[in-house]
């Protein structure tokens, strides 16, 4: 007696549901059915006590349990009964291939009794081959088919070979074609005449003859193709795309080929189309872009000439009375510009970032009173900030900035009053969830702004993140906010994404990178020295190819009571350097017109002056030149433009620094 290990161990309600749960996942076809015998002991009829979704698969018969043959299919054929019967009565167990013909199908099956003798019950498991039998008539017909043609050559084919639009061939390893059918002087032009005896590879395009000859070397490995393209040539000229399926036999390829050139040029017309679509698209946005960009800075530009212009007049008339007020509305219109340039270098992910490790919590909890003030006494501000948030690898200013830009968007869209909400938490992204988010898996700092307000539509939504789109009036909004949280977002390595129904309120998620590392303090991070002058004798090399940057430079430094060099390119300041001259700190733009950049020209002079200082400044984040932060001891960056006073606070405190 055969025992069941499971069953020792498992009640019989979890064995019963253990093979219940077998019996209905099982793709093999299965039932259990009850033999009928006459008084002869005839089989005549069998009914269905139970069978598995697979087996309603393969017959076709649905709620066939409880019923009976003879009702199901009246002209069911008289040896399946008489082959069950034998299993039932003399349990002979059975294993076969038959046709049923009242199901119009062929089955491979195992019929074994189950239960007492008497009971007369078989288990009978199958597999429908209806179309393994099909094929394999099929390929019958074909072989011989083939066969006669070879020996005769002539035109009995049967009606596959004959008939079909698709082109057959047999071929040697080698490439000999042995036989064709007719579609190859409707598809490509050429008769049996033409091609009996030739090499295939002769009609192969010569950029297709490399894999098509790697296809064959795996057909003579014993290996089937299917789905594999090339071109043919054409008798009357040019080439036609063949889709092949082939199976080596007897030492020669058989194929069938499909002619899919129709279908290659309506998918690359497609794609040109899409192509297209993608560029109007883009144009498009760079239209709405550089428009934008231009109304911007000619309202700025306006500001900072005219009132240049007429601090000129002025001074020349000897009119001094009042000039602070031109002076202010030019560095007010020029602070505009600034911030107006860092949105844009924000949303192209080129902004130079000060990526430090950054405690999002504290953050929020430092802008609170100023997010407050900003959004007004209508609107409820509550933040539910995460207990042992991670530190994220940030510019500490940038996500302010993309804060406050949140918050300033929500309380717009709740002009009667509402609830924001800003939520802090841990998040741990699996593959799917890092896929969906276009992210790497990992552990993410996550920071949301909640708004009650107005929300937007689906087409607003789409558009939301593009350059100077803004549904404020005109003059309102540039249109970067988003945009810039956007490409801060990206630049640090994270992702936003935003959710908003029509009166249902907006979120925004923003997802930073976790950084394994404590955050640092505000006040040591961002701390400035006080302006103070030039220890005696310190020296500053100056070099910019802007002439007007290069003179600010060079008169703001010497009336910190440095003495100053300048050059205009990389070749004359490692001229100066690698001269004796005293020199404390190099001041460098980065990119430089001659062919050395600002990094080259560091990386030069310090082969003859070991440790020099360098203060590179840059209008982006030129990652190529100056790396990803990844600068060497000694050398710092610095963003234009700049205020006057901050350049002269970070030269003195890169050369204060030893």
């Amino acid at each position: 007696m055969e025992v069941s290990v499971t069953g020792a161990f498992e009640p019989a309600a979890e064995q019963d549901m253990h093979y219940r749960t077998m019996f209905e996942a099982v793709d093999t076809g299965f039932c259990i059915i009850e033999m009928k015998f006459d008084a002869a002991s005839k089989p005549v009829d069998y009914r269905f006590l139970d069978m598995n979704p697979a087996f309603e698969r393969e017959t076709g018969l649905v709620g066939a349990k409880g019923r009976w043959m003879r009702d199901l299919i009246p002209n069911h054929e008289q040896h399946w009964f008489d082959i069950y019967g034998d299993v039932a009565l003399n349990g002979v167990e059975q294993r076969f291939e038959n046709q049923a013909q009242g199901l119009g199908r062929w089955y491979a099956v195992h019929a074994v009794r189950v239960g007492t003798p008497g009971a007369y019950k078989v288990a009978i498991f199958f597999n429908d081959i209806t179309e393994r039998r099909q094929a394999e008539i099929a390929l019958k017909q074909l072989n011989a088919s083939l066969e006669q043609e070879v020996a005769s050559r002539t035109d009995d084919r049967n009606q596959l070979w004959t008939l079909s639009s698709d082109i057959m061939l047999r071929c040697t390893f080698e490439g000999r074609i042995i036989a064709i059918n007719p579609a190859w002087e409707e598809t490509l032009g050429w008769s049996e005449t033409d091609l009996l005896g030739t090499s295939l590879y002769d009609l192969i395009h010569p950029d297709d003859l490399e894999q098509t000859l790697e296809r064959v070397r795996h057909c003579a490995a014993g290996q089937s193709i299917r789905r594999f393209e090339n071109r043919y040539r054409c008798k009357r000229g040019g080439y036609r795309w063949i889709n092949w399926s082939s199976s080596p036999s007897d030492e020669v390829i058989n194929a069938v080929g499909r002619d899919c050139t129709l279908d290659k040029e309506q998918a690359q017309a497609l794609a040109k189309a899409e192509a297209q679509l993608r560029q109007s698209q883009k144009m498009e946005a760079v239209g709405q872009l550089t428009g934008g960009l231009a109304h911007d800075f000619n309202n700025l530009l306006t500001g900072i000439s005219g009132s240049l212009e007429m601090l000129q007049s002025r001074i020349d008339q000897g009119r001094v009375e009042n000039l602070e007020r031109y002076i202010n509305a030019a560095l007010i219109a020029s602070r505009r510009a600034t911030a107006l340039t860092h949105r844009l270098l924000a949303f192209s992910r080129r902004q130079t970032l000060d990526s430090r490790a950054t405690n999002v919590n504290l953050l929020v909890t430092e802008m609170e009173e100023l997010i407050r003030r900003t959004i007004g006494p209508s609107i409820g501000l509550e933040a539910k900030l995460s207990e042992r948030l991670w530190t994220t690898l940030v510019d500490h200013n940038q996500l302010e900035n993309s804060l406050l830009n949140l918050c300033i968007n929500a309380r717009d869209a709740m002009p009667e009053g509402g609830q924001l909400t800003i939520e802090t938490a841990n998040i741990t992204l699996n593959s799917a969830s890092a896929l969906a988010l276009e992210l790497p898996p990992g552990g993410y700092v996550y920071l949301s702004v909640t708004d009650s307000g107005c929300g937007m539509s689906a087409d607003i939504l789409s558009k939301v993140f593009e350059p100077f789109f803004t549904t404020k009036p005109l003059g309102s909004g540039t249109g970067l906010g988003l945009s810039m949280v956007y490409g801060f977002a990206l630049q640090s390595g994270g992702q936003v994404r935003i959710n908003s129904q029509l009166g249902n309120g907006t979120q925004v998620r923003l997802y930073l990178p976790r950084h394994f590392a404590e955050a640092e303090e505000r006040g040591n991070a961002h701390a400035s020295p006080p302006t103070q002058q030039a220890l005696a004798g310190e020296t500053v090399l100056v070099v910019d190819d802007e002439p007007q940057v290069r003179m600010l430079e060079v008169d703001l430094l010497q009336e910190r009571g440095y003495k100053v060099l300048e050059a205009s390119d990389g070749a004359t300041g490692l001229k100066i350097l690698q001269s004796p001259i005293r020199i404390d700190l190099l001041v460098s733009d980065v990119g430089l017109p001659g062919g050395m950049n600002g990094r080259q020209l560091a990386e030069l002079a310090r082969q003859t002056r070991p440790g020099l200082k360098v203060l590179f400044v840059t209008g982006y984040a030129e990652h190529s030149v100056i790396g990803d932060g990844n600068l060497a001891p000694g050398m710092h960056v610095m963003t234009k433009p700049f205020a006057i006073d901050d350049l002269a606070n970070r030269v003195r405190e890169v050369i204060s620094n030893t």
